[in-house]
């Protein structure tokens, strides 16, 4: 039997690829996953979201399995799978979810009830309910009739990897801030964040039919990937405010929508601004028009040992609510339910309807090998999506 290389969480800052026993369709608390079924990765991305792990942000356990954001072949079949066979190619959503509590039935597979005892919502690699994450040759994934997206065609899929391999995440995930800031046909979208999922984020507007897309971020490179792409930018490390950039841009100061594709790991404005977790939600209380709408998809937590002060440890933010309230804000935060959107989302890309995301992802694939690497320079602001192939399997299709 293979084995099973994955990369390791063992401190902040300290990753390994350390090999272990292929998987079992058994759960972390050793609970039998007839209803599972085995993957071997054929893509599996380095997020964002990984990185509050990787700076011991987002406490995790000396060990855990990373990665959230996978896509693989099906080699192994739970005795109690019905309509996912082996061979199938699929996209896994980050939600563990069982499909049968009273959220899953509800389409909030976000808050799973049954994926994790501590708190409604489980995902892989998160130290959300213990499951495993998929940044390794083999991962297991349970209740797969119900979580998995399968590709129709086996080798369309293997020509669009480079965007499909984004569906288990990062381009629900942005398309989620959009929908919930309720982007449509001629609006104005302010995204704060140029990272890959700010940058999905922009596509998803592009796809709902915004007019005016701006993005803002410090990261001078990333925000040359964005106008390159053909949308607005908004330099946050410049001395004018964010406002200020958008009435430059639109000839006022509010837009229609907006989206945090950042979470509390943000900065303030202006050269050299120190980290600030309140500075996207307090911006987009200004920015966004009476009665407009924020999706906030960017993360927001507890038990951040690196925070300023012992409120922030809390997750507690000193918010402008009171003097946003007058503009009756509506907002959406919390995770995305990924299967709201990837089966819509698969079909635009296997349709070429999102060809602006290659060049706009700027996705690099590595070996596990190089895995770690790519989280220091990711960690660095890297204007690039990491996508780990530990198999060779890209290269192998193309």
């Amino acid at each position: 039997m293979a084995g099973n290389r994955a990369v390791t969480y063992i401190a902040p800052r300290k990753l390994e690829v350390k090999s272990y026993d292929y998987p079992k369709l058994v759960g972390p608390k050793g609970q039998k996953c007839d209803h599972g079924v085995i993957l071997k990765l054929i893509t599996t991305n380095i997020c964002g979201s990984d990185l509050h792990i990787y700076r011991g942000r987002f406490p995790a356990p000396s060990g855990m399995i990373l990665g959230h954001e996978n896509t693989g072949e099906v080699v192994e079949v739970g005795s109690h799978v019905e309509f996912i066979k082996k061979g199938d190619i699929v996209s896994v959503p980050f939600n563990v979810a069982c499909g049968k509590c009273r959220n899953c039935k509800n389409g909030h597979t976000d808050t799973c009830m049954n994926a994790n005892d501590e708190v409604d919502c489980g995902a892989y690699g998160f130290n959300l309910g213990g499951w495993q994450g998929g940044q390794a040759d083999f991962m297991m994934v349970p209740w797969a009739d119900f979580q998995l997206l399968p590709f129709p065609d086996k080798d369309q899929a293997m020509e669009k990897i480079r965007d499909l391999t984004l569906l288990s995440d990062i381009l629900p995930t942005g398309f989620h801030g959009c929908f919930t800031a309720g982007v449509r046909p001629g609006y104005t979208v302010y995204i704060a964040g140029a990272g890959p999922v700010g940058r999905c984020a922009a596509a998803s507007a592009q796809l709902l039919g915004a007019a005016v897309i701006i993005v803002g971020d410090n990261n001078k490179e990333r925000l040359a990937l964005v106008k390159n792409a053909g949308y607005e930018t908004v330099d946050t490390s410049k001395p004018e405010p964010v406002a200020d950039q958008i009435e430059a841009i639109l000839g006022e100061r509010e837009v229609d929508a907006g989206v945090d594709a950042v979470g509390w790991e943000c900065h303030g404005y202006g050269p050299n601004a120190p980290e600030d977790p309140t500075a996207v939600l307090n911006t987009l209380f200004q920015v966004v028009r009476a009665n407009g709408a924020m999706g906030i998809p960017g993360i927001y937590t507890y038990g951040d040992s690196q925070a300023r002060n012992e409120e922030e440890k809390q997750g507690k933010y000193p918010i402008a609510f009171g003097q946003a309230w007058i503009k009756s804000p509506h907002l959406t935060a919390g995770q995305c339910p990924v299967m709201h959107y990837h089966r819509e989302l698969m079909m635009a890309i296997l349709n070429d309807r999102m060809p602006y995301l290659t060049p706009l992802l700027n996705t690099q694939f590595i070996s596990l090998d190089q895995a770690v690497e790519a989280y220091q320079e990711f960690d660095q602001g890297a204007p690039v999506k990491y996508v780990i192939d530990p198999h060779g399997s890209v290269p192998k299709a193309s």
